[in-house]
């Protein structure tokens, strides 16, 4: 048994707040680069905004035990006693009363002062997800220890109120700075691996590149850890800008908008004659390399942008025939080989009559894909934009955009 400790002392808070974003800073400059360019941005800033954020504790206050046990209490300072030497411990037997408050959150906190403080902390003994009060004394009675509990837990919690204002500004500032932290070396690092490679020699392989990768200690009971990396070195890929791939969607935005408003003209074609229409309108508006048609299609129902033999845009038209056909579809886009960072879009028409139903259920059924991994809004009405993670690599993530029109027949 430990002996109760002054809680909110040992550290303020102005040093932890500090602490946490100077380490945050010096990880992610000491990350290998190949691992930091192979992770997704998204799961690197999960972990570093796990990591370092500051879980205030939060007492759970219906579950509080209590026991008691003999024991020999020290009453040389008991003014109420009349004892001839005070200088000496004077021992009389008497009572102990624990009581035992389970709380979730990070044990270490109760050892930071907030910006706000008493000169009389509380004291009490943290151990294992509990905090611990003891109340000693000869005669003890049960409103006696209450009262005093009480007032020990009412102190706690209003440090931990302060506390939790406190680390609000913190835990709310971590995932930009990872953000920005990360984005700028992946800046450099991209850079630097542009200069060499356009040297024209081949690139020396690091004798020390690290081929496995050992996830830091953290103080925690649960750890996160970095997220899964490819341990090849890193190799810039072409991309779609963003800027194209909007106005891409806005083409075949404006291509659906004459078929909803000439229905009469479409209601007999059937998937790959619509693609077919989609890819004359896309062609006019970009123009390819080498066989002057940027868009291109494989299969069925594709239209897709190759790029050293792999897709960087693939769209696929389908008409609206339930839930399970649009996770079907989903998973058609996944099983393509793709760079990191491909943008996709699955068209889909609606015949039937309730289109506010089929707008309903997609944004009920495309988060429930496993490879589902976030979502970034409703771009319209009738436009909802995810991250997908790639079949076979969660750091190769898929952008897609399910755009949806009605063209009654």
């Amino acid at each position: 048994m430990r002996d109760p400790e002054y809680l909110f002392s040992k550290v303020d808070w102005s040093s932890v707040d500090r602490h946490q974003r100077q380490r945050l800073l010096e990880e992610i400059g000491a990350l290998d680069g190949d691992r930091l360019l192979n992770s997704s941005i998204d799961d690197l800033c999960d972990y570093f905004e796990k990591k370092y954020r500051v879980d205030v504790p939060v007492l759970r206050l219906d579950e509080i035990v209590a026991d008691q046990h003999e024991t020999r209490v020290d009453v040389s300072q008991d003014p109420g006693r009349f004892i001839r030497n005070r200088s000496s411990p004077f021992y009389l037997p008497g009572t102990t009363v624990e009581v035992e408050v389970p709380f979730d959150g990070d044990a270490e906190a109760f050892k930071v002062q907030p910006t706000t403080y008493t000169l009389n902390s509380p004291q009490a003994e943290v151990r294992d997800g509990l905090l611990v009060l003891r109340i000693a004394g000869t005669s003890l009675s049960a409103d006696e220890v209450r009262r005093q509990v009480d007032r020990t837990l009412g102190d706690i919690r209003g440090y931990l109120e302060t506390l939790t204002r406190d680390a609000e500004g913190l835990n709310n500032d971590l995932r930009s700075t990872a953000m920005s932290a990360i984005e700028k070396r992946r800046g450099k690092l991209l850079a630097d691996r542009r200069l060499v490679g356009g040297l024209g020699f081949k690139i020396k392989e690091r004798q020390d590149h690290q081929r496995t990768y050992v996830v830091p200690e953290v103080r925690r009971n649960l750890r996160p850890a970095l997220p899964p990396a490819s341990e090849a070195p890193f190799k810039p890929e072409p991309v779609l800008s963003d800027a194209d791939y909007e106005h891409i969607l806005q083409v075949v935005q404006s291509m659906a908008q004459v078929m909803e408003r000439s229905p009469s003209a479409f209601a007999a074609m059937d998937e790959e004659s619509l693609r077919s229409h989609f890819l004359v309108q896309l062609n006019g508006q970009y123009e390819g390399q080498a066989t002057g048609e940027t868009f291109n299609y494989e299969g069925k129902t594709d239209i897709l942008i190759r790029s050293e033999a792999r897709n960087i845009f693939v769209a696929e038209c389908k008409y609206w025939s339930g839930p399970k056909k649009l996770l079907e579809t989903i998973n058609q886009l996944l099983g393509y080989s793709c760079w990191r960072d491909t943008k996709v879009a699955v068209i889909i028409f609606n015949r039937n009559k309730d289109f506010s139903n089929v707008l309903r259920a997609i944004q009920e059924v495309v988060p429930t894909h496993p490879n589902w991994k976030r979502s970034l809004g409703v771009q319209s009405e009738t436009s909802f934009r995810y991250i997908f993670a790639h079949k076979d690599d969660r750091n190769r993530e898929m952008t897609l955009t399910v755009l949806a029109f009605d063209v009654p027949s």
